[in-house]
């Protein structure tokens, strides 16, 4: 359903390839139980620094399988694969790496949600987003909760409610993806992010990640009390005092890419 590959240059680590095209690259319950799968396998090698998710064929992916949500499926089965989803967008977030989505082609319901879990998002011009579960009696509600984070609200509401697609240039507009370029420039573009991700300290990177997404769910007070929290604990770890010296002594920081603390 889906494969890992490491890629050439082993500093950016791994891409995850949802690899059902026939049908649509469905996130099925086997495609979703993969893709858990795979973005668990060695998260925890600190030489795992960053992971892409991609999809062959001309659609990323068109949400999940409608084969499985008929009453034949019963609501207990109906329950798992919103279950299982849920944890795989969840999981995406909470994962001590970053994790972006190159899109090349349509992106639609929980795939657009997957989209919108992705720290980062790198489509082709021709790419194109929508939540047209209404159309078809289902609204989107889960997809929601990820598309409502990242984009305006009311451009959520339209999404929902009306089932239309936006373009690639309206999803950069709106902050659902991160960037839109040429098609034959896709990949050269995501592994460019990619290796600059490489560039900085792992568990800086991952400290960062963890701490932006608690303070995003808090009020203005709480979230500067996380955040300046975690710049203390930042300047705790021995990667955090590396690259302040190396700043100091205008040279390349030597990164551990470890937990260690900063001796005194």
């Amino acid at each position: 359903m889906t494969y890992s590959k490491c890629l050439s240059d082993p500093n950016i680590s791994r891409r995850i390839i949802l690899n059902d095209p026939k049908k649509r690259n469905a996130l099925s319950l086997a495609m979703l139980t993969s893709l858990q799968g795979n973005i668990l396998t060695g998260i925890d090698d600190k030489d795992l620094r960053v992971i892409i998710i991609s999809a062959q064929g001309l659609v990323f992916s068109s949400g999940h399988d409608l084969k499985e949500l008929t009453s034949a499926q019963g609501r207990d089965y109906h329950t798992r694969v919103f279950s299982v989803c849920s944890e795989v967008m969840s999981l995406i977030q909470d994962l001590p790496v970053p994790v972006i989505a190159m899109v090349n082609g349509i992106a639609t319901a929980a795939g657009c949600q997957l989209v919108a879990s992705c720290d980062i998002a790198v489509a082709t011009d021709k790419s194109s987003f929508a939540t047209p579960g209404v159309n078809v009696g289902l609204f989107c509600s889960t997809p929601g909760v990820a598309i409502g984070r990242a984009v305006p609200r009311k451009i959520a509401m339209e999404m929902l409610f009306t089932g239309r697609p936006i373009t690639a240039q309206e999803a950069l507009l709106h902050g659902l993806v991160s960037k839109v370029v040429p098609e034959e420039c896709l990949e050269e573009e995501t592994l460019a992010i990619a290796r600059r991700i490489c560039e900085s300290s792992r568990p800086v990177v991952a400290l960062g990640k963890a701490a932006f997404q608690r303070q995003m769910a808090q009020g203005r007070d709480a979230a500067y009390a996380t955040a300046a929290a975690v710049m203390v604990d930042n300047l705790a770890l021995r990667d955090g005092q590396e690259g302040i010296r190396a700043f100091l002594e205008k040279r390349r920081p030597l990164w551990s890419n470890s937990t260690e603390k900063a001796h005194d």
